[in-house]
C-alpha cells in the first residue's frame, strides 16, 4: 500500500504543533535541527506497520531521530525503551 506523503506531511505539522517531547525517550527535541541529524524531529508509528499498526493520528508520536531508529520495528511492548506517550489532539474541523 503507497502511504499519501500530504496526509504524512499533515500529521507532522500537527504533532510539531505543540512542540511535544520525544514520545520514545521523553526528552526535549530541538526542532530547529537539520535533516539527518541525529536529534531531529521524526514521526515514530507507536505500533510498527510491519507489525500491523495504522498510519494514523492516533498511531504517531514525536520522536528524535536516533530514538526511532534503535526502536526499529519492535512492538512498544518488547522494545527496550523507557514508557511510550501518545499524540492526543481535539479536533475542530
Amino acid at each position: 500500500m503507497q502511504r499519501s506523503t500530504s496526509t504524512r506531511d499533515r500529521h507532522r505539522t500537527l504533532i510539531a504543533r505543540g512542540r511535544p517531547p520525544c514520545g520514545i525517550c521523553g526528552g526535549d527535541i530541538d526542532y530547529s535541527l537539520p535533516h539527518l541529524d541525529p536529534g531531529e524531529y521524526v514521526i515514530d508509528h507507536i505500533v510498527p506497520l510491519a507489525r500491523g499498526g495504522t498510519d494514523t493520528l492516533d498511531n504517531l508520536q514525536p520522536a528524535h531521530r536516533h530514538c526511532n531508529r534503535q526502536k526499529a520495528d519492535k512492538d512498544p511492548d518488547t522494545a527496550p525503551r523507557p514508557a511510550y506517550r501518545t499524540f492526543v489532539t481535539e479536533r475542530t474541523w
